[in-house]
């Protein structure tokens, strides 16, 4: 180990810098940052540091820098262009026992700054040894995706309940244990959702009663395919489950990022052919988290658009179980998007609708005139079994049969397909596509040989678009 990683506690210390630039002026936001008391040494201010001056925000205490200035601080810095000057800077430092960092010469540090991820009061601080900076940097901007925004918040809270939990358990390994459940559990689902004075009541209800444990419903949307469409919060509660309950539609590549020692259960529903009736997956799920588990129900595109979602959440409101909601990107807009196709344009479409083509079998008629509008896209899922009787209806209520029609395959996904057509071909199209499967109709279809750009990445055998058009 190069250097030892400490944390500085330099609130209204003195931290000497030498120079006045852009270079000073970063590590000055910083320091700043961390409540020191900062003094420059500068010939010159840059606009930024003068603009800090003009409010008492730093002292500029010297033109040039002389040894005596090191009296009494706590740090040094040189960011000057001046590599004599920063030699005579470190020197005098190490004479002296301080601390001092030559900005971008690691020789001449015996500190150095890590890249920062601050979630204060949590900070995490990544470090090459000053060898590679940009992989430091890259890291932590890693580490920046997978840490929730509100993470210092939920340290604060914890920091409040310190001394109950004392009071409370005795032994190190009890306090241990709780705080664990804490940061797994129902308080961080809480904390995470912005649901404090709920998380604050959560902590006092588990120290009253340690052996409630309640679980918790979580429904995501896994996005229409690409894994790279998951939102960040998405991928945070998956990598928190106990079990996911996931549909066939949640691509192979999202699975693959559920946290590995979750239990994975399929609860998927094909046309024709459903392996687990609504009202069972219904009962798991408030099963489930009766146990006491962090439940994740995972869904293919959004939860709210064609998921079923509202009605699984409706069963965890009844049971009394806490849930909380991750939209992702729904079908019609990730499909189309890597499709090439807009979904509205002010040329072609002026509106869109999102219609189910599998209706409850007590489902009242479809209403035909509405969906045969003109200058207007349909994004229909779950519509290629009803191809037929779809563009019949459409056509017989006033649609042009020569209006375009895409059914995208696979959307966003290495095999994507969209097979292009018109109004008349749609069920032609629809046999031949794979699923799952989205049906666009509408003018806008015609953008898609001006715009299909994830096909045109495909080349560079990454990914792959097949285009079949039957016009």
């Amino acid at each position: 180990m190069d250097y030892l990683p400490l944390f500085a506690d330099l609130k209204n210390r003195p931290v000497l810098v030498v120079g006045g630039g852009e270079i000073a002026a970063r590590k000055i936001e910083l320091l700043r940052r961390a409540g020191a008391r900062v003094l420059i040494a500068a010939r010159d201010l840059g606009h930024e540091l003068q603009a800090l001056l003009e409010i008492d925000a730093i002292e500029w205490i010297a033109h040039h820098f002389d040894p005596v200035q090191l009296d009494g601080v706590f740090l040094v810095i040189a960011a000057t262009d001046d590599n004599a000057l920063n030699a005579q800077v470190f020197d005098a430092a190490n004479a002296r026992h301080k601390l001092v960092n030559v900005v971008d010469d690691q020789p001449k540090c015996s500190f150095i700054f890590p890249s920062i991820v601050d979630r204060s009061p949590l900070v995490v601080a990544i470090s090459s040894s000053g060898t590679a900076p940009v992989l430091a940097r890259l890291l932590r901007e890693k580490i920046e995706s997978l840490l929730p925004a509100n993470l210092g918040q939920m340290a604060e809270v914890a920091g409040q309940w310190r001394d109950k939990v004392k009071q409370r358990y005795h032994s190190m390994s009890e306090r241990r244990r709780f705080w664990e459940r804490a940061f797994n559990g129902l308080f961080a689902s809480q904390m995470s959702a912005g649901n404090v004075n709920e998380a604050r009541r959560t902590l006092d209800r588990e120290l009253e009663n340690s052996s409630d444990n309640q679980g918790e419903i979580t429904l995501v949307g896994a996005g229409p395919g690409d894994s790279g469409l998951l939102t960040l919060r998405g991928l945070q509660v998956m990598q928190l489950a106990d079990v996911v309950l996931y549909d066939h539609l949640v691509s192979d590549e999202v699975l693959e990022l559920v946290r590995r020692d979750a239990d994975r259960i399929c609860v998927g529903k094909r046309a024709g052919a459903h392996s687990v009736s609504q009202e069972e997956t219904n009962a798991m799920l408030v099963e489930l988290a009766q146990q006491g588990k962090r439940v994740v129900r995972l869904k293919g595109g959004d939860p709210f658009i064609f998921g079923r979602g509202g009605e699984e959440l409706q069963a965890a409101k009844a049971a009394g179980i806490p849930f909380q909601v991750v939209p992702g990107i729904t079908a019609a807009a990730g499909a189309t998007a890597y499709a090439g196709i807009p979904l509205t344009h002010r040329d072609h479409a002026q509106s869109v609708l999102f219609v189910t083509g599998h209706l409850r079998s007590d489902s009242e008629g479809i209403d035909w005139p509405t969906l045969a509008r003109a200058r207007q896209t349909l994004a229909i899922y779950m519509g290629t079994l009803k191809a037929a009787e779809i563009a019949a209806g459409l056509i017989e209520h006033g649609r042009a049969a020569s209006t375009p029609v895409a059914v995208i395959g696979c959307g966003t996904r290495q095999d994507q397909q969209v097979l292009t057509g018109t109004l008349d071909q749609l069920e032609a199209l629809a046999v031949a596509a794979p699923t799952p499967a989205l049906i666009v109709i509408g003018e806008v279809v015609n953008l898609h040989g001006q715009l299909a750009w994830f096909q045109h990445s495909a080349q560079q055998g990454a990914r792959e678009s097949a285009v079949v058009n039957l016009a």
